[in-house]
């Protein structure tokens, strides 16, 4: 199995180093940015096991952020790390859809504790889908698990198993894939598409989906 990965948005740089390091000393993989709007776009193209925001960052306030994400479909459980202390402001962390609100000043072992307890609660509640015999996809997690080895998925491309998955064997046009995979406000990319398929097949094999000319793909793991 993969190292959980977390993601930290901290835009005080000597507080976000530390972070970083305390997490991988704790073995896990960690990507961070000190700006919202970059954060928005991480979260968009990758996958994460938890979520640490702060909230008076550059660009985007981790309030919105979460907003903008949930949105999205990312349901990554969340925790608050700041100095927002006041108690609308816990309010609005936990009405937003945070797993846990945590105040400035902290502790880094408490930090971990909460960590490791908010995963231990969705790891038991996560959904997968047997896709062989030696395939198992993890839709909560966004990871693929073959032969016990687990391959973490970006954003589109577990959407894009979800769809496969749920297909039955029969042929997905590209327009469904098209509707399905991309936001109304977002522009569908054939180039990206055929990227996400390249990735897929490089972890299920190559011919797990099939490309039918002119109509879309067919997914064959069984």
């Amino acid at each position: 199995m993969s190292k959980n990965k977390i993601f930290i948005l901290e835009d005080d740089p000597s507080l976000n180093e530390t972070l970083v390091d305390f997490f991988e000393e704790k073995n896990y993989s960690v990507d961070s940015c000190y700006d919202g709007y970059e954060a928005e776009s991480k979260l968009y193209e990758n996958r994460y096991d938890i979520l640490i925001f702060d909230v008076n960052v550059p660009s985007l306030d981790g309030f919105s952020l979460l907003k903008s994400v949930r949105e999205f479909g990312v349901k990554t459980p969340v925790i608050f790390l700041t100095a927002r202390d006041g108690v609308d402001d816990v309010k609005s962390g936990f009405e937003f859809g945070a797993e846990d609100y945590i105040k400035k000043p902290f502790v880094l072992e408490e930090l971990i504790i909460r960590v490791e307890a908010i995963l231990n609660r969705y790891n038991k509640g996560s959904s997968t889908i047997e896709l062989s015999e030696n395939i198992i996809f993890n839709r909560d997690a966004g990871e693929i698990i073959v032969e016990g080895i687990s391959h973490k998925l970006s954003n589109k491309e577990s959407r894009l198993l979800e769809i496969f998955s749920s297909s039955n064997g029969n042929i997905v046009s590209h327009e469904d894939i098209f509707n399905q995979l991309w936001d109304y406000d977002e522009t569908p990319s054939d180039s990206s598409l055929r990227t996400y398929i390249k990735n897929l097949r490089k972890v299920l094999g190559r011919d797990s989906i099939e490309s039918i000319k002119k109509r879309g793909y067919r997914f064959l793991v069984k």
